[in-house]
């Protein structure tokens, strides 16, 4: 399980030329969409759909990375490659640990 986030803004402004219109953008698309995403992995799980919770470990994963999480990513990596082996069961924890940690992340970026 990943750490304690921490924002590194200037590593993602940097990444992203400086832009600081495309991460306002990103960080508004990302609280928008929170909620929905951990709707769809933890629905993914519950119906025992593997290949849909690779589809939205692969999504979270994508996600986090955006932010510099790369503990968080990694963990959606983890998910992502279970799910690809088809071996969901006993993912109940781990996805769980998904859902917080984006909320964890968005907390974060509500912040500043």
């Amino acid at each position: 399980m990943a750490g304690v986030f921490v924002l590194d803004r200037g590593s993602i402004l940097e990444r992203l030329g400086g832009d600081e219109e495309i991460y306002a953008m990103m960080v508004d698309m990302y609280l928008q969409d929170v909620e929905n995403n951990c709707t769809a992995i933890a629905a993914a799980f519950a119906q025992g759909d593997a290949a849909a919770l690779r589809r939205e470990a692969h999504t979270i994963k994508g996600l986090l990375a955006t932010f510099s999480d790369d503990g968080g990513a990694a963990d959606a990596a983890a998910v992502e490659h279970q799910a690809r082996l088809g071996e969901i069961e006993g993912l109940g924890v781990a996805v769980g640990g998904l859902q917080q940690r984006l909320r964890e992340v968005a907390s974060v970026l509500k912040a500043g």
